[in-house]
């Protein structure tokens, strides 16, 4: 990947063999661990903290889904979703991690939609991504245990794959550990302490970190941002349930994308099941995700919710009835309104780095570099400046 870059007037060069640049970490899912870890392997002094632990927020209740498919527009973020697969197949080589690779199939029970995706995956073609439409008869050869009608065709992704994402941030911080980074927790940003307009520590409840520069990856959390950056990033983070089963003989071979849920099956045998609709648009169930909850009230309504996923997978793959729903939690995704990354700084304090966005799971090790590379050696990465926080958000929704 072709990586353009220039010096930021007035900030001048840092020299890690000289002075290594001191990186408070606030956010320990998948995106803040790929950064963490560029970061130490790149020489800065690292510290990675988060209110609960590892993987415990957007990271653990996302469906994993690894791909740079018909919803990533423009071209400059489907290009950026490519590189973040191929980072992710370099990263596994080299960190042994979690990634089950075989593609993706995808379609509606729309036909107006059906044409539109037709559409989109010819576009895909165009822009490089090896993405098709496939008919019944190829898919049933794909997935012979996938339940589908005569007359429907899917778009059949083959690029994609699906992560583990709390084993692979945990390997992602580990790496990081072993190369001299701190990973703190349960450890929550409280404020910055600055001198001459420069940042010196963050502060935190278990004590002052000295830092020269701080990223936020935070995901949903609407707080930091303009707590601490001083800027407000526009979100429309949405839930979602994702359910885990127990493990089960192997039934499919790639992600499924079917009317009203979205399915693959894990190496150790485990379905990942999630759901396409959302929250019901009703005053108990806004009662209920104040706050954001990442957890069910009780495991009752918790296994309630995992059944009625399972239920509606059931149609498509018979055999998943068997399953048995191990845990099922709420997931967040940090989206801001445009649906594009967000990554940069507030100019008024320059110090304090942002790095929120949805597909996190494909972006992050492309972030993770790429934000790094920014941090080190104090320059502008040009194909960033399209997902600058102080872009002009508009509201765009594709899914």
């Amino acid at each position: 990947m072709l990586v353009v870059a220039t010096a930021i007037a007035g900030c001048g060069q840092r020299s890690v063999e000289t002075k290594r640049l001191r990186v408070v970490v606030a956010g320990a899912g998948v995106v803040g661990a790929s950064i963490a870890y560029h970061l130490a392997k790149a020489g800065a002094s690292v510290t990675v903290i988060d209110r609960l632990g590892p993987a415990t927020h957007a990271s653990r209740g996302t469906f994993a889904w690894v791909n740079a498919t018909w919803a990533k527009q423009p071209r400059h973020y489907h290009a950026l979703s490519q590189d973040g697969l191929a980072n992710w197949k370099d990263l596994q080589q080299l960190l042994d991690l979690p990634i089950r690779w075989g593609g993706s199939l995808e379609w509606f029970d729309n036909d107006i939609r059906q044409e539109q995706l037709a559409a989109q995956i010819a576009e895909q073609i165009e822009w490089g991504e090896p993405a098709r439409m496939v008919s019944a008869s190829e898919i049933a050869k794909l997935e012979p245990n996938l339940k589908i009608g005569p007359g429907v065709s899917a778009a059949y992704s083959s690029n994609d794959g699906a992560v583990d994402p709390v084993l692979a941030t945990r390997r992602l911080l580990d790496a990081a550990k072993q190369l001299g980074a701190t990973v703190s927790y349960p450890c929550e940003l409280i404020d910055t302490s600055m001198s001459d307009g420069r940042l010196t520590s963050v502060e935190t409840t278990t004590g002052s970190i000295k830092a020269d520069r701080l990223v936020l990856a935070t995901g949903a959390a609407p707080g930091p941002p303009s707590r601490i950056a001083g800027i407000d990033i526009p979100q429309r983070s949405t839930p979602g349930v994702i359910a885990l089963t127990k493990p089960m003989p192997r039934l499919v071979n790639r992600i499924i994308v079917a009317p009203g849920v979205h399915m693959h099956q894990r190496d150790d045998g485990r379905f990942v099941l999630g759901e396409q609709d959302g929250a019901p648009k009703t005053e108990a169930h806004a009662l209920r995700l104040e706050g954001q909850p990442n957890d069910f009230p009780t495991k009752l309504v918790a296994q309630e919710h995992g059944d009625r996923i399972l239920d509606i997978a059931t149609r498509f793959v018979p055999g998943i009835a068997d399953a048995e729903v191990d845990t099922a939690c709420i997931g967040w995704r940090p989206l801001p309104i445009d649906g594009h990354p967000v990554l940069g700084v507030n100019p008024d304090r320059r110090d304090v780095y942002m790095a929120i966005m949805h597909s996190g799971v494909s972006l992050a090790p492309i972030v993770g570099q790429l934000v790094s590379l920014e941090l080190i050696e104090d320059v502008v990465i040009e194909r960033l400046e399209r997902y600058r926080p102080t872009r002009s958000f508009e509201h765009v929704e594709r899914y």
